[in-house]
C-alpha cells in the first residue's frame, strides 16, 4: 500500500507562527532587544514586501534580500547573523507531535512521510539537516524548491510529480485552513491541525498506531 502523508512546519511540526493568533511562539519576540531592529516594521518591509513574493517561491535568496532591507531598518551587523539568529529562535520542535510521527512509521503500515512545507531555501535547509528532520521524514516539499506555495494547485502538482502513483490520497496535515480546502481540492485528504489529537485520531493514523 503506498500512501504518502505529508506534514506542514510552522504551526505543526515546529511551534512558531500559526494561524491562530493565540498558539503563535514568535521568533521574534526579543529581536529589538537583541539586534535593534523593530518586529513590526521588520514584518512590514521584509516579510511583505519582499520575502513573500520574491524570496519564499525562490526568486530571490534569503541573504541578498536581508542585505537591501536591514540597513534600512538600522542593523548594521551581517545579513548571515542575523538569519542565524532567526533560524535558532524559530526552531522548536512540536516533539509530542514527532514521536507520534516516529511511532507510525515503526508500525510497518505507513507509506512514506513528508514535510509539505512553505519555505525559503536556506531554513529548508536548517529544518532538514541541523533540526534532524531527515531521519523521520522521507524527503522535503517546499515553496523555494518547487516554485510555487501553499495553496497554490502548482504547489500539490509539483509534490505528486515527485511522489508519483498513490493507491490512496495523499493525506496532508496542515494550520492553515485554506490549505487544507485547496489541499482536498485537489483531490487530497486534508486535516486542519491544531493539537496532537488531530494526527493520532484521525482514522486511518489511528488504525495504525493501534495496531503496533
Amino acid at each position: 500500500m503506498s500512501r504518502a502523508v505529508l506534514f506542514d512546519v510552522d504551526g505543526v511540526l515546529v511551534h512558531g507562527w500559526h494561524t491562530r493568533e493565540d498558539r503563535r511562539r514568535r521568533w521574534d519576540l526579543h529581536l529589538k532587544q537583541d539586534l535593534g531592529v523593530e518586529p513590526a516594521e521588520f514584518n512590514e518591509q521584509f516579510i511583505r514586501k519582499g520575502f513573500v513574493p520574491e524570496v519564499l517561491n525562490g526568486r530571490k535568496s534569503l541573504i541578498n534580500e536581508l542585505e537591501e532591507v536591514l540597513p534600512g531598518l538600522g542593523y548594521a551587523g551581517s545579513a548571515m547573523s542575523f538569519a542565524a539568529y532567526w533560524m535558532q529562535h524559530d526552531s522548536q520542535l512540536n516533539e509530542p507531535l514527532l514521536t507520534a510521527v516516529r511511532e507510525l512509521r515503526a508500525s510497518g503500515r505507513a507509506g512514506p512521510l513528508y514535510v509539505a512545507t512553505n519555505q525559503e531555501h536556506l531554513r529548508a535547509f536548517h529544518l532538514w539537516s541541523a533540526l534532524g528532520l531527515q531521519h523521520i521524514f522521507d524527503d522535503i516539499f517546499y515553496a523555494a524548491r518547487l516554485g510555487a506555495s501553499k495553496p497554490d494547485h502548482r504547489f500539490f502538482e509539483a509534490i505528486m510529480r515527485r511522489v508519483g502513483p498513490q493507491d490512496e490520497p495523499p493525506l496532508l496535515f496542515d494550520d492553515h485552513e485554506a490549505v487544507v480546502e485547496a489541499a482536498r481540492g485537489f483531490g487530497w485528504d486534508a486535516v486542519l491541525y491544531n493539537d496532537l489529537e488531530d494526527f493520532t485520531g484521525e482514522p486511518w493514523v489511528a488504525a495504525r498506531l493501534a495496531a503496533r
